[in-house]
Order: C-alpha cells, then sequence, then structure tokens
C-alpha cells in the first residue's frame, strides 16, 4: 500500500473517524521528519521534541486572548467559555495561580486515601457484572468505576453521579480539533445544565462544609483577593470532574483491549498484580487515551532544525510521539516489559495533568481485579470506538464471561 503524502496524512488526522486508527497517518508524517510544516501550522510525531516543547515555557495554550483572534463570538459557548475559565486553557500567571490552588487541595494524601475507595468500588461494580453472562466493559466499568471516584474526592453525592457520562459525552466534544455545530450546541447545553448542578452543590457545602474539593475550592473564592474568580471557579470544578473521568475511562477500555489480543499477558497480570504499574505504562504508551495537544509559539524559534515563527500552531500528536522509534525500541509492539517507559499521554511541564497519579491507580486496581474474578474473559462481539482523536477510546466493549471466581 502506498504510503500517504503529507496533505493525506493531515486530512486523515481531521476526519471524523479519525480517532479509529490514527497511526498510518502519524507515520506518514514521521516518514517527513519529528516536525513536519503544513497549512501554517506544525504537527510533531517527535517525542524529544513534543517533550520538549511541552516543557517550553515559551509555548502558549490556547487561551481567550488566542480565541479572541480567531472566533468572535466564542464565549457566546458555554462549553468552550468553561474549558477557557479552568486552567486547562490559561497560561501564567493565571495557570500558575489556578494550578496552586488546585494541588493544595488535590494532594498525594487525598489520592492514596482513595485507594480502599477505589478497591471498594471495583470490587461493588465487579459483584454487579457478576449478575449476567455478559458485560459492557466501558459502560459497566470503565465509565462507573473513575465517576465514582472523582465524585467521592469532589463530594458529589453519590445518587447524582447517572447523568456525568452524557454531560461530559457532549462537553468534551469541544475538546477536539474539529468540533461540528451539533456538537457545539450540545456542548453549550452541557456546560450550562453542569453549571447549574455545581451552583446547588457550592451553595450546600458553604452551608455544609466538608473535606473535599468542592468545599475547599468554594472557600478559595470565597477568600477574595486573587484566589479564584466565580468563573474559573466553575471552570475548574468542570474540569476536574470531566478530566477525572473521561481520560480514566479510556485509560480502562484501551488496556482491556489490549490484553484480551494478548492471553498469555492477562495470565501473567493475574499472577503477578505487582506488575500493573509496569501494565499500565505500556497502555499509555500503546493506546493513549489523550492522543494529541497543542501548543502557541511566543516566539520565533527552531524545533529538531524546523523554523517555527511567533504565533505559529504546534499540533503535538502524544499518540504517535509514544511510538517514535527514536525512543523506544520496537515502538508498535505492546511490551509491559519494556525498560525505561516514559510516555507523554499525561502531557509534561506545567500542564501536566493534575489527576494522572489517580488515573493510573484506578487502572492499576482494576485491571488485575478484573481479570482474577473472571478468568475466561473473551470479547462477546465487534467492540466500536467512540467518534473523538483527542480523547480516544471505545464506546463499547462487550465480553462474555467464561467463568466467574
Amino acid at each position: 500500500m502506498a504510503r500517504m503524502d503529507v496533505a493525506a496524512a493531515v486530512t486523515a488526522l481531521l476526519s471524523p473517524n479519525a480517532g479509529r486508527d490514527p497511526f498510518p497517518a502519524y507515520e506518514a508524517l514521521r516518514a517527513h521528519g519529528p516536525v513536519v510544516a503544513y497549512g501554517g501550522g506544525f504537527f510533531v510525531t517527535g517525542y524529544a521534541a513534543a517533550d520538549r516543547i511541552l516543557r517550553d515555557p515559551g509555548m502558549s495554550v490556547y487561551d481567550a486572548k488566542l480565541l479572541d483572534a480567531s472566533w468572535a463570538d466564542w464565549r457566546q459557548n458555554k462549553g468552550v467559555a468553561l474549558f477557557v475559565d479552568s486552567m486547562l486553557r490559561q497560561n501564567p500567571p493565571n495557570h500558575t495561580r489556578m494550578r496552586r490552588l488546585a494541588s493544595g487541595v488535590f494532594t498525594a494524601r487525598r489520592v492514596s486515601a482513595l485507594r480502599e475507595v477505589i478497591v471498594a468500588q471495583v470490587d461493588e461494580v465487579l459483584d454487579n457484572m457478576a449478575l449476567g453472562g455478559r458485560a459492557d466493559i466501558i459502560a459497566d466499568l470503565a465509565y462507573p468505576l473513575p465517576i465514582a471516584v472523582i465524585c467521592a474526592l469532589l463530594g458529589v453525592p453519590a445518587e447524582d453521579r447517572g447523568q456525568f457520562r452524557r454531560l461530559a459525552e457532549a462537553l468534551t466534544a469541544v475538546l477536539e480539533v474539529r468540533f461540528t455545530e451539533e456538537q457545539a450546541v450540545s456542548a453549550h447545553s452541557a456546560a450550562k445544565e453542569l453549571e447549574d448542578y455545581f451552583s446547588s452543590l457550592i451553595a450546600l457545602r458553604r452551608a455544609e462544609p466538608e473535606d473535599d474539593l468542592v468545599t475547599a475550592l468554594a472557600a478559595a473564592h470565597d477568600a477574595g483577593g486573587d484566589k479564584l474568580t466565580a468563573e474559573e471557579l466553575m471552570g475548574n470544578l468542570a474540569l476536574l470532574l470531566v478530566a477525572g473521568f473521561e481520560t480514566t475511562t479510556n485509560l480502562i477500555g484501551n488496556g482491556l483491549h489490549l490484553l484480551l489480543q494478548h492471553p498469555h499477558l492477562q495470565d501473567r497480570l493475574v499472577a503477578d498484580p505487582e506488575l500493573a504499574p509496569a501494565f499500565v505504562e505500556e497502555i499509555l504508551r500503546y493506546d493513549s487515551p489523550v492522543q494529541l495537544t497543542e501548543r502557541f509559539a511566543t516566539a520565533d524559534t527552531e524545533i529538531d532544525g524546523v523554523r517555527v515563527p511567533a504565533g505559529s500552531e504546534l499540533i503535538l500528536l502524544l499518540g504517535a510521539a509514544n511510538r517514535d522509534p527514536g525512543r523506544f525500541a520496537d515502538p508498535g509492539a505492546f511490551d509491559p516489559d519494556r525498560p525505561g517507559n516514559t510516555p507523554l499521554s499525561f502531557g509534561a511541564g506545567a500542564h501536566y495533568c493534575l489527576g494522572a497519579p489517580l488515573a493510573r491507580l484506578e487502572a492499576q486496581v482494576a485491571l488485575p481485579a478484573l481479570l482474577r474474578r473472571f478468568p475466561g474473559l473473551t470479547e462477546a462481539a465487534q467492540p466500536v470506538r467512540r467518534d473523538r482523536l483527542t480523547l480516544r477510546g471505545w464506546a463499547t466493549l462487550p465480553v462474555w464471561f467464561g467463568s466467574v471466581d
């Protein structure tokens, strides 16, 4: 088969079906170098180049100022505005301030304390799954588990969890490189619904404070000064909720699908759950739950011999960087024994994902437990990919239980 040229590769990555299999397009771009100029932007497939850009303080994220220059009425869409008001779409000094506040309450102590919550939630989910002969891993495990965990961290009552998959599905469409007008309308509606929900919960936590993130971030806003504006409070709560389970859902789903293709690795993981961290790192590398992000050059620069003018957009193809043969030996092989495995799936630098340790922990607990409980697990039907590339995962992953321990 003839290799795609640059134009065809970029077109493929911008298509609605890009998330099904972006890897041929990644390799077509890589053939032209780790940084490829096309259409006024730059596509980055090299690990070293992507890592450098992510850590470079001379690179900015897609913030309100940049949006103003390209989309005059973006503020009319609450889905877009909600993320712009969060630390995801902020540069220093605002990002530094917001990140410090979130880090102060999203602590290692809190994450560590959630291990027992995660184990209990996994057991509960698997008990429910065991009642039938088949299940959809996405609907029955990969969504319910991280939703329950992030809701526990935020302080969202258990009875309210059911609405968040629908809202997140609609809201995160605006994080894709391209989205339709219909998706924009749905994201706007979902953001309004989420704002109304958090407004009520914030009022409740002000009256009845708890040891949770909603209480802590609301207190930061109430402290006044330069702590947290009302819009920033809402944006960061929405970000923590959505990012707290969307990426983890994809990680668990992608991971199980890979393990179903490698039965001998299932046996190893069941026999030695201490291997779980290495397995999860390789899942993150091989099939990243976040496939791309972007940065903008604030000054003229040069990356791997390619001149990048100030103001240029760089599309960092994290899924391609994680398979860079210049960084990983035999990158197309799924190998949990891979040494020095440090994928860029959660980013790097100032915007490194705050919830990365929690996502890793959930997958490290859930995958061995699932395989141990259901040792005869097999696919019951062809799984279906989501029509997303930025947040790449499965829409459905049906399985049969061969036996139940």
